[in-house]
């Protein structure tokens, strides 16, 4: 049986010398055999899994999913359905990802149409993000109905300046 090292094994199967060990530490690849120098040596089936791992990981599969795919992958007997049900339920975290980061832009460019960006310290930008309004629309306020942001807004303090006792 052939083996190469890390470096070798890191440029057959385009996933980092760091990596390859992060994932024997996370148990997605088994430990490498060692040498008598104590230098990691892998096959060409290691390889294969790597490139595996690293495909997983550019569609956003968690190390989690990926175990799961792996002992999909390697059982011949498994069926099909298991792994679209798994594929079908990352699709949908990826939807609702998109509807939390297209809320969050749509937030972010009214809070930069409101602001007129010129020498004034008045900015709608920095209120926004002392409101609950902004946390609200991007659906990200844990906050009970009604409490506000702990910190006043800079507009409650300009306009309360001379009212302090």
């Amino acid at each position: 049986m052939t083996t190469m090292t890390i470096g070798h094994a890191a440029s057959n199967s385009g996933v980092s010398p760091k990596m390859i060990r992060h994932y024997e530490s996370v148990r997605l690849l088994e430990p490498a055999t060692r040498s008598e120098a104590g230098y990691r040596h892998y096959s060409e089936s290691d390889v294969q899994i790597l490139r595996f791992v690293r495909h997983a990981r550019n569609l956003g599969f968690s190390i989690d999913q990926i175990r799961e795919l792996l002992g999909l992958w390697r059982n011949d007997a498994r069926p099909s359905r298991d792994v679209k049900a798994l594929a079908m339920a990352h699709i949908a975290a990826l939807e609702a990802k998109e509807a939390e980061l297209r809320a969050m832009r749509s937030t972010l460019e009214h809070l930069v149409h409101a602001c007129r960006g010129d020498d004034r310290p008045a900015c709608p930008i920095l209120d926004g993000l002392t409101d609950d309004v902004t946390a609200t629309a991007v659906g990200t306020d844990t906050a009970p109905a009604g409490t506000r942001h702990p910190l006043p807004s800079p507009r409650w303090r300009h306009a309360h300046r001379g009212h302090e006792r």
